[in-house]
């Protein structure tokens, strides 16, 4: 028996040693992380907003976060209130940018459902699979009328629906639209007759998720309103206060920095949880 448990301990230590005694291949899959600026343009064309480019949008947050630091520090000679606000006002134009593309997401998955009622018909009245496509620029829902009028447009200029199909999953840049996209392309390389049914099924899915998911939304909204006015609120108050001579003596201090530095990374973090906590989970893109 000792015999055995000797065994079974060096077995396990053989385990707890093995990543470092036997590293894994380089060669193997690793999930790579991409280059910020990529996520931001990925992010911009969620967005709507494919033709602004990432470092314009970065001038233009930089140029917006000094210009409120100084309007701050002329109200009120507070300089770490003053670095507080120009970081605030250089995340909002990011924020505003994720907040468009949560809501044309939310839209687009919301109409998507019509769009592919809309293409079955288009199957079943023995259009081809290209066609149907094409069709969905004139008679589809009105928001994905112009992303399908220029798949129409590639299709016609290049005659291969592959590349059209990517070029709209670049320019859409949704987790629906690459589900669609991919059983589209799937169902055309490979043929036969369950393309239809796969789609029916496949908006009956999205119509359930989006009812969930809207009904989920409305429960939440008090509760992430709530915690915004609560973050605000010691700012607003910290404003008013700065105007007083004393206080802003005390918060040029170096306490008085020190208290602004770590209320503003509380205020980060607990905001940051806040929506990490309240946020239903995103499908992620596929093959982008």
């Amino acid at each position: 028996m000792a015999v055995a448990w000797g065994l079974l301990l060096g077995v396990g230590l053989l385990f707890v040693a093995s990543p470092w005694l036997w590293p894994a291949d380089a060669r193997a899959p690793r999930r790579v992380r991409r280059d910020p600026l990529v996520r931001l343009e990925e992010r911009l064309a969620q967005a709507g907003l494919s033709r602004v480019s990432g470092p314009v949008v970065i001038a233009v947050a930089v140029v917006i976060g000094i210009a409120a630091g100084v309007l701050v520090l002329a109200l009120t000679p507070v300089v770490a209130l003053a670095v507080a606000t120009g970081l605030a006002a250089t995340a909002l134009p990011f924020a505003l940018i994720s907040a468009r593309a949560r809501a044309r997401r939310r839209a687009m998955r919301a109409v998507w459902p019509d769009a592919l009622d809309h293409l079955v018909a288009g199957l079943r009245s023995g259009l081809p699979l290209a066609d149907a496509l094409c069709a969905l620029g004139e008679s589809g829902p009105t928001p994905l009328r112009p992303a399908f009028l220029e798949l129409a447009d590639d299709y016609r200029a290049t005659g291969q629906l592959s590349l059209a199909l990517d070029e709209l999953k670049a320019r859409l840049a949704d987790p629906v639209a690459d589900r669609v996209v991919e059983t589209v392309r799937v169902a055309r390389e490979v043929g036969g007759t369950e393309l239809p049914p796969v789609l029916r099924a496949l908006a009956a899915h999205l119509r359930a998720d989006a009812a969930i998911r809207s009904e989920v939304e409305a429960r939440q909204t008090w509760v992430v309103s709530a915690a915004r006015l609560g973050v605000a609120a010691p700012w607003l108050v910290l404003l008013l206060l700065a105007a007083r001579p004393e206080a802003v003596r005390a918060y040029n201090s170096p306490l008085g920095v020190t208290v602004l530095a770590v209320g503003l990374v509380v205020t980060v973090v607990a905001y940051r949880l806040m929506l990490a906590l309240g946020r239903l989970p995103e499908e992620r893109r596929w093959f982008a």
